[in-house]
């Protein structure tokens, strides 16, 4: 799908080529329409045979092992307060932290704040060089930091057993329509408590329309993400934490 699916169409040609009878299976966390229905293409018209699909309802996408909450703030500001006060404080002592943020902007003046403020800090965003994004994943791989702020460039595919806390900074939305994104909201989420890890996620609201959009992805994963509150409440903050298994 989008940039990936040329060099899926030419794997897929090259493996026919070699042998039409092979057996071939695609995973993955989610299937949009668009990818199911480039996939059956692939089957039909190169492999030229029928097919199994095997898809779990949407409201068993949500990983058990992670604890969602959200938090009412009043500005944006005082979002960056609970990071700081709240939630990376009582948070470092229970593994490595992921912040993710919509924008490039955002993941930049977050990041100044944080450093500002007196933590140390890496981002990662789709400007930076290859070579710079590989240096500053391997630093958090090796646990050389701790938190790392992010577009959704990190929302797929990245595997980091000792990330137990994700903070959506902001909710994810389809671009140019309002609306929740689902699988990256649900890929965001798969980034807390790997491989059977505990972990949570902090989903940071400030407005009618943060309460919209999150009240929509309960509905569309039938679930209910529990209130922590007041913002400015560090026992709500800890209790949280030991509900997560934190």
């Amino acid at each position: 799908q989008g940039g990936f699916r040329d060099n899926s169409l030419t794997i897929m040609k090259t493996i026919a080529r070699i042998n039409l009878n092979c057996q071939v299976l695609l995973f993955s966390a989610t299937f949009n329409d668009a990818v199911k229905s480039f996939v059956s293409k692939i089957v039909e018209q190169i492999f030229v045979r029928d097919y199994n699909q095997m898809f779990v309802k949407k409201e068993e996408l949500s990983l058990d092992s992670v604890k969602q909450y959200k938090v009412h703030c009043p500005d944006e500001l005082s979002k960056i307060m609970v990071i700081k006060d709240r939630i990376l404080e009582l948070g470092e002592k229970v593994g490595q932290t992921i912040i993710f943020a919509r924008s490039k902007f955002n993941v930049k003046t977050l990041h100044k704040s944080l450093v500002d403020l007196g933590y140390e800090v890496t981002t990662i965003q789709g400007a930076m060089t290859n070579e710079i994004r590989d240096k500053i994943i391997d630093e958090f791989r090796s646990g050389l930091t701790q938190v790392l702020i992010s577009t959704d460039l990190l929302a797929r595919g990245f595997d980091q057993k000792q990330v137990n806390l994700v903070i959506n900074f902001d909710l994810p939305v389809v671009y140019n329509t309002g609306e929740p994104d689902y699988e990256v909201y649900l890929h965001r989420a798969g980034r807390a408590g790997r491989f059977g890890r505990k972990g949570a996620v902090f989903n940071l609201v400030c407005d009618d329309r943060d309460d919209a959009i999150l009240y929509k992805i309960e509905k569309y994963f039938n679930t209910t993400i529990e209130e922590v509150g007041p913002w400015n409440d560090e026992l709500k903050f800890e209790e949280a934490l030991k509900k997560a298994g934190l």
